[in-house]
């Protein structure tokens, strides 16, 4: 796992062993920031749960003004600490040991976020929980983007090698885990399947647009 591009260029970045992080895989990230290639310059990034940062880290590669990186393993932590300061980007890193929903809900958010990654475990509520809580927290700022990683369910996966067009309905189940008033809170920018994952970009609709 290296950073793709920018400063910090062809870095090798360290990793926890074994299953405890998942981290994204190199042809998804790069899939993932050329999604957003355009919109980094100079951004405030949020990486909530970051695992060994590799996310945030490439953002900060590619111009971020700042990163913050939040995972509730020490373990984490103390790797992307290690990968910052390998980067020469820990200048511009705030990197903490805490819950993502301790964060969201206690964090004093003047300064809201341009862009929030969100890669959490798979195959847990976590997704839909943090979604929630941006949109309580005003921790993203008003046309900030989310980036969400997810996973597809193998059967939709089979199904999809014949029928390449993802449609709402795919979001909603991957995504949104069926929570069609949650996904009615976000505009769906757009939502790529890679493999077994799916990279999608929400912005929050504003209230006048909804339904």
């Amino acid at each position: 796992m290296r950073i793709i591009t920018g400063s910090a260029r062809g870095i090798a970045l360290e990793t926890l062993p074994g299953e405890e992080t998942r981290p994204t895989a190199e042809r998804v990230k790069e899939a993932l920031f050329s999604m957003i290639q355009f919109d980094i310059e100079g951004r405030r990034v949020l990486d909530l749960f970051a695992g060994s940062g590799q996310l945030g880290l490439e953002a900060l590669s590619r111009g971020a003004s700042s990163a913050t990186f939040i995972d509730s393993s020490r373990d984490a932590v103390d790797i992307i600490l290690k990968n910052a300061a390998k980067t020469r980007l820990k200048d511009r890193a705030r990197i903490a040991v805490m819950d993502f929903s301790a964060y969201l809900k206690n964090g004093k958010f003047t300064e809201p976020y341009d862009i929030i990654f969100l890669d959490p475990p798979y195959n847990t509520p976590c997704m839909t929980d943090a979604l929630r809580l941006i949109l309580s927290s005003g921790a993203l700022r008003d046309g900030g983007t989310v980036v969400c990683e997810t996973d597809t369910e193998e059967a939709e996966r089979k199904k999809k090698k014949r029928e390449a067009r993802d449609d709402a309905a795919d979001v909603l189940k991957d995504v949104f885990r069926g929570d069609a008033e949650l996904m009615d809170s976000f505009t769906v920018v757009k939502s790529t399947r890679y493999g077994r994952s799916r990279v999608t970009l929400l912005t929050v609709r504003r209230e006048e647009t909804k339904l």
